[in-house]
């Protein structure tokens, strides 16, 4: 059976954006200042980006403080103009169509609200029906939808600015999602939200993906990467340092793991245990009963550490700690892991 290829929603080739400030002259006040010609500083916030994401994937974009991830999604939603390089969203160049644009997608920035500050959420969302032209009938089913996940009954009647930033967020995100987009961007779609409301929104949007939406995630809550996105691409200083599946990075970078173990009674022995373990760490907990097993997962697999265990002891119960992608993120922030200098990905430190 042939399978179909996946339609290529999000296209972009060499994308550079350069931010110019002029600079003040030293000494100079007024009117003396036009008669010099101005300077200008540089600041290059997107240094060559190429990314391809097709129709309902879910990518994490990742990297840290003003490494360039809001910059990159204003150009993809049209708010900005690249300096340089190409961007195709849905077959629109963003910029140059940006009410079609609008209708195809959907964005939340977790610092900024597309709400109408003095109108209550309710008329906000009814005016963005206005816009994107939805019909009464579709509004209602969709809105019930959103209801169901956000909890948008008790803040409809509400004015924007009387909202804390943890229901602003869930009416922006009603407000992004109203018009059921193709492609939606994520930028910390959580951020104030409490544990419950999280769990919901991400299960919400695990289903968007599933329908065929869709989402690029940005954001600090490595929850939310784990929780939706298999796929993740890390930047640093405006550059692709690494494009590739979420797992992948994750058994790359983070090979150590832990085997956390209750047992029926007092341990035989560590060393025992760690004899058995070649290269392991083997500790005992603060209870005689609790050990902790941490080892290389390239070198020693969980049955053999379980094996080991079970020949010294009874186990009453177990758990496997699996790697958070913090730890990914932060060997980023530490540099370990550097675009080369033609602008590719240096792939002798990412596989």
């Amino acid at each position: 059976m042939v399978h179909a290829r996946p339609v290529t929603l999000i296209q972009v080739a060499g994308l550079r954006k350069v931010f110019r400030k002029p600079e003040k002259a030293p000494g100079l006040r007024g009117s003396l200042r036009h008669l010099l010609q101005r300077r200008f500083s540089e600041h290059v916030a997107v240094d060559g980006i190429d990314l391809s994401v097709a129709q309902g994937e879910a990518v994490a974009y990742v990297g840290p403080n003003g490494a360039g991830k809001s910059t990159t999604v204003k150009m993809l939603s049209g708010i900005l103009v690249p300096t340089a390089g190409q961007v195709l969203v849905d077959g629109l160049v963003p910029y140059r169509a940006r009410v079609e644009n609008a209708r195809r997608v959907g964005v939340v920035f977790g610092q900024r609200t597309q709400l109408w500050w003095d109108l209550p959420v309710r008329d906000s969302l009814e005016l963005l029906r206005d816009m994107h032209g939805l019909g009464a009938a579709r509004y209602r089913e969709t809105l019930a939808r959103l209801d169901d996940v956000l909890g948008l009954a008790d803040l409809l009647p509400v004015v924007a600015r009387k909202l804390s930033l943890g229901q602003r967020m869930r009416a922006d995100l009603a407000a992004a999602l109203l018009h059921e987009p193709r492609i939606v961007y994520l930028d910390e779609p959580t951020i104030g939200l409490d544990i419950a409301v999280k769990d919901r929104v991400r299960s919400f949007v695990r289903r968007l993906v599933a329908d065929g939406t869709t989402v690029m995630l940005t954001t600090h809550d490595l929850a939310d990467i784990e929780d939706i996105c298999r796929r993740i691409v890390i930047i640093d200083a405006g550059r692709v340092v690494y494009d590739g599946d979420l797992q992948s990075v994750k058994d790359t970078h983070v090979r150590e793991r832990s085997m956390s173990f209750e047992l029926a009674a007092g341990l035989p022995g560590v060393d025992r245990i760690a004899a058995r373990l070649p290269g392991a760490q083997v500790r005992a907990g603060s209870d005689d009963r609790e050990l902790t097993v941490t080892f290389d997962r390239m070198t020693l697999g969980a049955r053999e550490v379980l094996a080991a265990v079970l020949a010294e002891a009874e186990i009453v119960d177990m758990h496997i700690d699996e790697p958070a992608i913090e730890t990914v993120v932060r060997k980023v922030y530490a540099g370990q892991l550097r675009p080369e200098p033609g602008g590719g990905v240096d792939r002798e430190t990412v596989s």
